[in-house]
């Protein structure tokens, strides 16, 4: 594909995985592999070969009966693997969890923790509370006997709950044809697999097959239909069925006991202070790695509901790295896993829960309601597999590297340092691998335009353009063929349908517009990871940008640029995956590149270093088309995180508290309620014209706005024994905003914190930077906020002393070691 004429030619980095024929499984149950250069022949639709009752009894019937029989590979004999799928799996591994050297020493310890307590508390007699007594050890025996007796009947119910069932051919053949029709009647162009990476996991598996390692898949999480994709693809090239760590959310009645049966394991999704359903996990998680039988987690923990890859969740995953760093379970074979879609089931859910609405609780009638999907043509599922790689010698190689150190790190630290490299290891890996798709595609180029509309000459001009610069940045689309653009464009428009993309009727051009932007955003989301580092030098050139006037007016000073874009980076830590080179190095290989590509226009010194950077006269000729595109990738976050930072305002204790006794002062708020008001004065701000995008109102990006935040040092975050009392937040005392007679004053460090981030923020129509923020925002933040202080606010015994002088040394903490506020 062509990149715009009055570009400079650049050439395409493609990797080979790219090249690499695809494989894909249709709704016939049949797998094709697409060559290189493949045109698939318009009159052979992938849905037409499927057989179904009405039309065609004797083919449903046939495939059925190949189906239950287990003819040829259908069998699921000779998969590569541990043997699974056969009567008495469930109790071998309930046996096995039970007797696991670890819980059964935890039972004791329980136990004996137990006994002494009730000894104390005189529930085992006079002498036993004394500590003297014939009859006191037996009586302490027999206690502790009993005890031990409750606890494995405890593990043993919760172990039954929690294991998956693994006992039947027959079940999982059938599972796996229901499976398998359902996904691509919804997905009718199937699902499609790279075949070189499919091969080099055949033969990965095999190895770790012959030595009893387990493979570990961690893929992105998306869909609820990625529990069953990677499933599908598994059985059907032979691979062991991995166990699928799923919350015990989804074990609703009927569907949760065929999913334990298909190979799911229920956990909950909080453990709490349970000590010994945490040592069960463990107990569970070594039994299935000593073994060698695979396992799926989803390294995001929950479904993304804005496209994006979601920050790393260490629960179970510290589980796996624990089995393996102690020694327990000799290696295990990590493979991060990419699965992508043309357009996800859920997503008009995701937008509800994004602006506020409570998530609904799954059960069976919303899971059969959701059938209807089924009838729909959602495209294609393309699922990648990055290159696996030992765990056990990534834990060698970053103790090596810590003992290097200068400081040495204690066992927490390091043990926490080698999960979160783990962790964004993964992320960046599956970013890496990660495909992308059609709907993306189009998705990115509507929301990146400045018109109301594009035609649709323009629009795969575009489309082109993106893909070209995809590559460039070593990044993968998905594989056409050689199908025209226009072509791929049309399909692309068909799937998002005319809920999301809108025709303009009775023009001579088709022209197209965004008619759901929040829900376009889920697919813009998809490409931004491979142009943050761009998107982030455009933002803060755009600073400098947006003041207007001629050209040596638009030149920013290199050392300014470096700190803005070191502010954003530091501002985005928790909402990006960067590469580890460091700034200096990522900004310079950036602006190479922008420079490159006539972006920009850099100008040096006699010694060669960068003294101002600016647009090129290309971009300012074509209408800043490229470097708009950038700033409008990330300008929804900006927006994000401004609003975030303007909330916090609502903070700011009203005259009433700020002058009362020290009691008073040490109000503290709901942070639930905190962030519902957020999102309510971002509506409001939106709706007045002081906000550009309303994804910037998005639940899950305000929380990584509030967490940057709590790990900065800039507001305390205190969670309460008390069930009753829900998480509480206040802003620090350094942080605080001065009030005067007629409301908050714009100076001090939160309002220079808010107007740094504003400085690359999108100019509205209606809005210009400054004097509206300091007069119909702050007012609106009073306005909003003051139903807060009114009824919700807590004294210092509601949350608890402890807790509140434990969070308040933890910000401390973070204040010292916190980057953003000296930036």
């Amino acid at each position: 594909m062509t990149a715009s004429k009055d570009r400079k030619a650049r050439p395409s980095r493609a990797t080979t995985s790219e090249y690499a024929p695809d494989l894909s499984i249709t709704a016939a149950d049949d797998v094709h592999l697409h060559a290189v250069g493949y045109n698939e022949s318009p009159d052979r639709g992938l849905i037409n070969s499927y057989a179904r009752f009405r039309s065609s009894p004797l083919d449903f019937i046939r495939e059925v009966s190949l189906q239950f029989s287990g003819t040829g590979w259908r069998s699921f004999d000779n998969h590569v693997g541990q043997p699974e799928f056969y009567p008495g799996f469930s109790e071998d591994m309930k046996t096995r969890v039970l007797n696991n050297p670890m819980l059964v020493a935890k039972v004791r310890e329980l136990a004996e923790r137990r006994v002494e307590a009730e000894a104390k508390e005189g529930l085992l007699g006079v002498e036993a509370q004394n500590g003297g007594g014939v009859g006191e050890k037996d009586r302490k025996a027999k206690r502790k006997t009993q005890i031990e007796e409750s606890l494995l009947e405890v593990s043993e119910t919760w172990t039954d709950g929690m294991i998956c069932k693994m006992e039947s051919k027959n079940f999982i053949r059938g599972a796996y044809y229901l499976a398998t029709q359902l996904l691509t009647r919804a997905y009718h162009q199937g699902v499609h697999v790279s075949s070189e990476e499919v091969l080099r996991l055949r033969t990965v598996a095999a190895e770790a097959a012959r030595k009893k390692h387990s493979i570990i898949f961690l893929p992105c999480h998306r869909s609820h239909v990625d529990y069953v994709s990677l499933q599908i693809i598994c059985y059907r090239l032979g691979l062991a069925l991995p166990t699928v760590v799923a919350g015990d959310n989804l074990n609703f009645p009927v569907v949760g006991s065929f999913l334990q049966h298909a190979g799911a394991m229920w956990i909950r999704r909080s453990f709490g202070d349970d000590q010994l359903y945490t040592t069960l996990v463990q107990a569970y998680i070594d039994t299935l790695l000593q073994c060698g039988y695979n396992l799926e987690c989803f390294v995001e923990g929950g479904r993304s509901r804005t496209g994006k890859l979601l920050p790393p969740k260490f629960g179970i995953l510290s589980y796996m790295l624990d089995s393996v760093a102690s020694g327990r379970v000799d290696d295990a074979i990590i493979c991060p896993v990419s699965t992508q879609y043309d357009k996800v089931i859920e997503v008009d859910s995701y937008i509800s829960e994004l602006l506020g609405q409570p998530k609904p609780k799954e059960n069976l009638m919303d899971f059969l309601s959701s059938s209807s999907v089924l009838s729909l043509k959602l495209g294609r599922v393309d699922v990648r597999f990055h290159e696996p790689w030992s765990l056990r010698t990534f834990i060698d190689q970053q103790r090596e590297r810590a003992s290097k150190l200068p400081q040495q790190l204690d066992v927490k630290e390091n043990r926490i340092r080698l999960l979160r490299t783990l962790g964004y290891k993964v992320l960046s890996e599956i970013n890496d691998v990660s495909v992308v798709m059609p709907t993306a595609l189009v998705g990115t180029v509507l929301l990146t335009l400045r018109g109301r509309g594009v035609g649709k000459t323009e629009l795969i001009r575009r489309v082109e353009w993106l893909c070209d610069r995809v590559r460039v940045q070593s990044g993968r689309v998905a594989h056409f063929g050689n199908l025209p653009t226009s072509v791929v464009v049309d399909r692309a428009l068909e799937v998002l349908g005319p809920g999301l993309v809108g025709l303009v009727p009775g023009l001579p051009e088709d022209t197209y517009y965004a008619v759901d932007r929040f829900q376009l955003s889920f697919y813009r989301n998809m490409t931004i990871h491979l142009f943050i580092l761009q998107s982030l030098v455009s933002a803060a050139l755009y600073s400098t940008v947006k003041r207007g006037g001629a050209p040596e007016s638009q030149r920013m000073p290199y050392t300014d640029l470096h700190a803005q874009v070191g502010f954003l980076s530091q501002l985005f830590r928790g909402e990006f995956i960067f590469p580890t080179e460091g700034l200096d190095f990522n900004l310079a290989r950036t602006i190479a590149g922008l420079e490159t590509d006539d972006v920009i226009k850099v100008t040096r010194n006699a010694e060669g270093v960068i003294e101002f950077v600016e647009l090129s006269d290309t971009e300012h000729e074509t209408g800043r088309e490229n470097f708009d595109f950038y700033c409008f990738l990330i300008w929804p976050f900006i927006e994000a995180a401004w609003l975030g930072s303007i909330s916090l305002m609502m903070l700011t204790p009203p005259l009433t508290h700020s002058t009362s006794t020290s009691t008073a002062d040490e109000r503290w708020l709901d942070m639930k309620r905190v962030q519902d008001r957020s999102q309510l004065l971002g509506k409001t701000l939106y709706h007045q014209g002081d906000l550009s995008y309303y994804e910037a109102v998005n639940k899950e990006t305000l929380k990584n706005s509030y967490t940057r935040f709590e790990e900065e040092g800039m507001i305390v975050v205190a969670k309460s024994k008390n069930p009753k009392t829900p998480t509480t937040i206040r802003l620090v005392d350094e942080w605080t905003p001065v009030r005067g007679a007629k409301g908050i004053i714009a100076d001090g460090p939160l309002w220079r914190f808010a107007e740094r981030i504003s400085a690359s923020r999108r100019e509205g129509k209606n809005r210009r930077d400054g004097a509206t923020v300091q007069t119909r925002v702050l007012s609106l933040v009073d306005v909003v906020g003051e139903g807060l202080w009114q009824d919700a606010a807590f004294d210092k015994k509601s949350v608890g002393v402890e807790e509140i002088g434990l969070a308040k040394k933890k910000a401390k903490g973070r204040a010292k070691r916190g980057t953003m506020a000296r930036l």
